[in-house]
């Protein structure tokens, strides 16, 4: 975590963004978490956003698939809110003024109208699945992957959130809907390739650095 922390404050006193990306259950909030409260003892302003509260109102489910896999990756984010909103104002040349949530995933509320201000000098860590995808990858200074096994993200996911969604099964969400679209983002994408950091996270307890890119900033290209 501290060469992750070293990179970004590399970039000097700019605005940053951060991506942590990977499958469901893959660590990603906490690792975000970490980060902020590291940076912050630098003396960064640094805030927090997940792609999660980006994302089309359920109520538009009936003009787009949102219960298959492939339903979910492609249609369930809303990729241009996300970065007219968030991303693009809280990059180098923007205006700073950012919404930190769209429309909340649980109450279905918009928040779009309660705006912050970033710093000249702050960070954006965002965390989500699909972060790299075309619509959002230019977006990040910095790039994050958090490696676990398929089938590990299924049971962390089911031991987090083990209700039914609705009249849906919860095993039948993870395996028929997240993990399915997390599998086709993997296969077209190769958001591992994309990544500057890439870390093991099967061992909570243990994590183990796989990649550390030296390079900072400037496009990235998948192997």
């Amino acid at each position: 975590m501290e060469r992750v922390v070293d990179r970004i404050l590399g970039f000097g006193s700019r605005r940053v963004r951060v991506a942590v990306d990977g499958l469901t259950a893959a660590g990603k909030t906490t690792v975000g978490h970490e980060l902020a409260r590291m940076l912050a003892d630098h003396g960064r302003v640094v805030l927090r956003a997940s792609l999660d509260d980006f994302k089309r109102p359920w109520n538009e489910r009936h003009l787009r698939d949102r219960l298959s896999g492939e339903g979910y990756y492609r249609n369930a984010g809303d990729h241009e809110a996300a970065r007219r909103l968030l991303l693009d104002p809280a990059g180098p040349a923007g205006s700073g003024v950012v919404a930190l949530c769209a429309i909340d995933p649980i109450t279905q509320i918009d928040h779009s109208q309660i705006v912050v201000q970033v710093p000249n000098d702050g960070i954006l860590i965002v965390d989500s699945v699909f972060a790299f995808r075309p619509e959002l990858n230019g977006c990040w200074d910095l790039r994050i992957w958090m490696e676990i096994d398929p089938e590990l993200s299924v049971q962390r996911g089911l031991a987090r959130n083990p209700v039914s969604y609705g009249a849906e099964d919860a095993e039948v969400v993870h395996r028929d809907r997240w993990l399915a679209g997390e599998q086709l983002y993997i296969a077209e994408i190769n958001p591992r390739a994309l990544a500057d950091f890439v870390i093991d996270n099967r061992d909570l307890d243990n994590p183990v650095l796989l990649r550390d890119r030296p390079e900072i900033g400037g496009p990235i290209n998948p192997r």
